[in-house]
């Protein structure tokens, strides 16, 4: 012992954290009801960031398919005087769009307002005197239309490259059309009537899936239409394409189509997939997340609270560990270290509750959850820096005690 200074016993920090961890059992109800709210907070926090994690990952998988793989290519009709130029998009460029990487189908389509919609009217051969006439649009279609609409043939075929070539006077009538018409058969070869023309109906387009307008459209060969009725112009390029491939063939499509017209094209795509996933993941930590953090705050006040209650209400040990030679840094380590190790557990059961409750959302939505090992191992230190941060106060008030005043206190 040196002049005028007091040298205090050094404790061994495993001494320190048997005393801590004595303090806790010691009222285990307490302690436990004292742990929940970090529970709470630390789990809210791990669903939010691996729930959000995991739905953001599903964007890719689960985007809506038809949406994530459509294109389409509008084409603005001529500009007065340039009509003897040829056509900005002819009907033969669906070939080239169809060789892009990443394409599964395309169509064309040619419609005008000029045209638009014409009385139809239906004549079956069984049955002469039954008809019917309907206002209906008439589209000059491609033969690829029923793959780029993502519908399916009810009825019969759809028109080929040879009905295309001899100008065939044949229709194929979208599925509500052919139920306004009355025709739900095309075996006999029923015919459509409009503009003095007949029509023979080879076939029923339904489960129309993009372009639902040709739903109650009769749709002629591309020639067809143009010898009868005008329609010589290409006005939309139906695309579709594998997941994925949407935003490079958005690209190349135009050149494909028109090349060196290509800026004259408007392309409509579907959104970036990896954006739109950022963007949810975004949302749910956003709405999430203040919530995880008002649940750590009242975990906080907890157990800075119940720390506070028990050094008031452990005076006297305090004191008689003062006058045994205990140094105020013992002493407020050992209250430290008890709300730093109620923190440490709740964030430990805080941790486990959370990705059980990720793992459990995602088998329900047969989803791939998505767990960050940076999480799991993060979550118990953040319920310790809590639990550390709610007991420097009381540490403190318990430090400052004079072993005197202690020792005089009410028990």
């Amino acid at each position: 012992m040196r002049e005028g200074r007091i040298d205090r016993p050094w404790m061994d920090p495993r001494d320190l954290w048997g005393e801590a961890l004595a303090g806790i059992l010691a009222r285990p109800v307490r302690s436990a009801l004292t742990t929940l709210g970090t529970v709470l907070g630390i789990t809210t926090l791990v669903i939010t960031i691996g729930v959000a994690a995991t739905a953001g990952n599903q964007i890719v998988g689960r985007f809506d398919a038809l949406t994530a793989t459509s294109v389409t290519v509008k084409v603005p009709a001529p500009a007065p005087g340039s009509e003897d130029s040829g056509p900005l998009v002819p009907w033969s460029g669906t070939e080239a769009v169809g060789r892009l990487a990443g394409v599964e189908s395309v169509a064309a389509l040619g419609d005008s307002p000029a045209t638009g919609s014409v009385l139809v009217r239906a004549n079956d051969i069984n049955a002469p005197g039954d008809t019917s006439g309907q206002t209906l649009a008439v589209v000059a279609a491609s033969e690829g239309v029923p793959a780029g609409v993502r519908g399916r043939m009810t009825a019969g075929r759809f028109f080929d490259a040879g009905n295309v070539a001899r100008h065939d006077q044949v229709a194929v009538l979208g599925d509500q059309a052919a139920k306004l018409l009355g025709i739900s058969r095309v075996e006999d070869a029923p015919a459509v009537f409009f503009k003095g023309q007949s029509y023979t109906v080879i076939g029923i387009l339904g489960g129309i899936k993009r372009e639902q307008r040709l739903s109650t459209s009769v749709l002629l060969p591309s020639t067809t239409a143009g010898d009868r009725l005008g329609l010589r112009k290409v006005t939309h390029v139906l695309i579709n394409t594998s997941l994925g491939a949407a935003q490079q063939v958005a690209r190349q499509a135009p050149i494909a189509l028109s090349p060196g017209h290509q800026d004259s094209l408007t392309v409509v795509a579907p959104a970036d997939l990896s954006r739109a996933r950022d963007n949810v993941e975004s949302d749910v930590n956003g709405l999430f997340l203040v919530l995880g953090l008002v649940s750590l705050v009242v975990g906080a006040i907890g157990i800075a609270n119940v720390t506070l209650v028990t050094v008031m209400e452990r005076v006297g040990e305090i004191g008689l560990r003062r006058a045994l030679g205990a140094s105020r840094r013992q002493v407020a380590g050992q209250f430290l270290l008890e709300s730093t190790t109620i923190g440490l557990l709740g964030g430990v059961v805080g941790a486990a509750l959370g990705i059980a409750v990720v793992v459990g959302v995602a088998v329900a939505k047969e989803w791939t959850p998505v767990l960050d090992l940076t999480l799991a191992f993060g979550a118990p230190l953040a319920g310790a820096l809590v639990g550390l941060i709610a007991g420097l106060y009381p540490s403190l008030r318990a430090a400052r005690m004079e072993p005197v005043d202690a020792l005089r206190a009410p028990s």
